[in-house]
C-alpha cells in the first residue's frame, strides 16, 4: 500500500480517469462523493500516486443494524439496535484488478473504520455488496452473510481488531 497515498477526497483530486468497470460505482464517486462529504452522510477517501489521478476509494458512514436481522454469533449480547460503520462503497481501478490491491484497499477502509469506532462506539463493519463476485471478495476477508440477504454481509469490529493485529506482526 506505500505505492498509493490514502487521504479524504477533497477537490484537487483528479477523478476523470477513474474507471473501476462498474457503471454505478464510478457514477457515484464522480457525480456524488463530495456532495455526500458537504452533508456529512458519508467520508470518502480516495488513493493516488502522488498527484496521479484517483486509482481507488471507499465511503464510510455511520449506520445502526438491527439484532434480530444478524446471524445468531454475530448479534448475541448486542441491543436491538448495533451502532455501526457502513462500507458504502468500494472500488478499484480497472487497471489495477488482479494485483490483491482489492484487498488492500478494503484493509485500509477498516482500519479507518476501527479508529472511527474508537471515538464514536460501532459494534460492526456492514456492507451491501454490489453483486455476487463482490458478496464472495468480502466472505473471503472475513465478513459473515446475513440470513436472507445475500448481499449484505458483517464483521464484528473485535474480529477487525484482531485481524489488523495479525496482519501488522
Amino acid at each position: 500500500m506505500a505505492r498509493f497515498v490514502s487521504e479524504r477526497l477533497a477537490i484537487h483530486h483528479d477523478l476523470t480517469r477513474f474507471h473501476s468497470g462498474v457503471d454505478a460505482l464510478d457514477r457515484w464517486l464522480m457525480d456524488h462523493a463530495t456532495h455526500a462529504q458537504s452533508m456529512r452522510t458519508a467520508q470518502t477517501f480516495v488513493w493516488h500516486e502522488g498527484d496521479g489521478p484517483v486509482v481507488g476509494y471507499y465511503s464510510l458512514a455511520a449506520h445502526l443494524v438491527v439484532r434480530a436481522e444478524l446471524p445468531q454469533k454475530v448479534g448475541r449480547g448486542s441491543p436491538a439496535s448495533i451502532p455501526a460503520v457502513l462500507l458504502a462503497r468500494l472500488a478499484l481501478n480497472a487497471t489495477l484488478h488482479g494485483e490483491g490491491l482489492g484487498g488492500e484497499l478494503l484493509w485500509d477502509a477498516l482500519t479507518r473504520a476501527l479508529a472511527a469506532s474508537d471515538i464514536a462506539a460501532a459494534r460492526l463493519v456492514v456492507v451491501d455488496a454490489i453483486n455476487p463476485p463482490a458478496a464472495v471478495f468480502y466472505q473471503h476477508h472475513g465478513f459473515t452473510t446475513v440470513p436472507d440477504n445475500p448481499h449484505r454481509l458483517v464483521q464484528k469490529m473485535s474480529d477487525i481488531a484482531a485481524a489488523l493485529a495479525h496482519r501488522s506482526d
